[in-house]
């Protein structure tokens, strides 16, 4: 697989918004839909929205191409074969680069794996989320213990990279219960873990569970101990974060992320997706009708399901480098940051982050948050913004 030469790149978001079931903590753009769904429509839709993109951007060279959701494995092989096809119709796609799909252990089946792989997806990321029958259902999961392990088994056994996502600070998690599931999973994994605290979404229903007071989540004190713990033994295990809640083997790292992360371009297609590219010499931002069929309806129609979206000045581009580059160990390239807020960061404020143990500086070219600046990364961007 093509290696991260450390640009930010140019990624290829497509969002595919349908699941099985809503999980009552999800507040992605996602839609449960009781009859099946026209695949080959919304295929030809997706190419319909990529070719006014492709307008938009210009030829480029894509580093990643990421096919979310929603449950993007509800697809069929052929219609992930036709939305990759005409990703390489549109732009140029070098072989070899990484072409991540999730998926959920209730809809992995051996021949629609296959089917993705021969389409060309070469890592998948299991949306696992637990390793507890009783937290599982606590968490409006669809699949069980044995479903995820039966899926990251045919997932290693497929691909040649494979992630999968656990959610912690559930109730009543201890640490020790913590550490011990944390340490069974990275039994399993290959060469990637994605580890989320639990956050209470507005709109969703744990929401109205939670004020009801139905549950409680750890306090803030005991989240922070469940965050140190997870970095300690990842680190021990050699899958250390790379990002705040993102861990892998050195050389594995999500290529796609990295690329929101750093601050790169990517196009977003499909419904509710957003996307942040250069247009001329703009960084624009745009963001696409987040219903699936009024999506559909308007890309038939004009072409585009973007409904919305912003011309970004230099200082927003800035802050949002900074929001982002800060969540990585790697950190952010000083001058870069420079370049686009017309000034560098205020030497006293600086230097007193720098002497809490907050930030520092990786040779004369970047800085980072040190791990104590990544518990209080938001407040840590604020004061470094100002």
């Amino acid at each position: 697989m093509k290696r991260d030469d450390g640009s930010p790149g140019f990624g290829v978001y497509l969002h595919w918004p349908f699941c099985a079931a809503k999980c009552p903590y999800c507040d992605f753009n996602s839609h449960v839909r009781h009859q099946p769904v026209d695949q080959e429509r919304f295929a030809e839709a997706f190419r319909r929205e990529m070719a006014g993109m492709r307008q938009r951007t210009g030829p480029r060279e894509v580093t990643s191409i990421f096919l979310g959701g929603g449950t993007p494995s509800l697809m069929k092989p052929e219609t992930v074969g036709a939305v990759l096809d005409a990703v390489a119709a549109n732009w140029t796609v070098p072989d070899g680069i990484e072409i991540t799909l999730e998926a959920n252990p209730t809809s992995v089946e051996a021949e629609r794996f296959r089917g993705y792989r021969a389409a060309g997806v070469n890592r998948v990321s299991l949306g696992v989320q637990a390793l507890n029958n009783t937290d599982l259902r606590f968490l409006g999961r669809m699949h069980n213990v044995a479903d995820a392990l039966g899926a990251i088994e045919l997932a290693r056994e497929i691909f040649p990279r494979l992630s999968f996502d656990l959610i912690y600070a559930r109730p009543n998690q201890t640490l020790d219960a913590w550490e011990a599931e944390l340490r069974e999973a990275i039994g399993y994994a290959a060469d990637h873990l994605s580890l989320y605290q639990l956050t209470i979404e507005e709109g969703t229903p744990f929401y109205a569970l939670h004020r009801a007071k139905k549950f409680a989540i750890p306090d803030p004190d005991h989240a922070a101990d469940l965050y140190e713990l997870t970095q300690v033994v990842t680190e021990q295990a050699g899958l250390p974060a790379y990002e705040v809640s993102n861990h892998a083997v050195p050389g594995a790292e999500s290529r796609h992320n990295l690329t929101y992360w750093r601050y790169g371009e990517y196009v977003g297609v499909g419904p509710g997706a957003h996307g942040r590219f250069v247009e001329g010499r703009q960084r624009i931002v745009t963001i696409a009708e987040r219903h699936p069929e009024n999506w559909l309806a308007a890309v038939e129609q004009n072409g585009t399901g973007v409904t919305s979206g912003e011309q970004l000045t230099p200082w927003e581009e800035a802050d949002e480098l900074l929001l982002m580059g800060l969540r990585l160990r790697e950190g952010i390239e000083v001058h870069r940051y420079e370049a686009l807020a017309g000034r560098g960061f205020e030497p006293e404020r600086l230097s007193f982050l720098q002497g809490q143990g907050l930030v520092e500086s990786i040779g004369n070219s970047r800085l980072r948050a040190t791990p104590a600046g990544m518990s209080v990364l938001d407040a840590l961007v604020a004061d470094l913004a100002q």
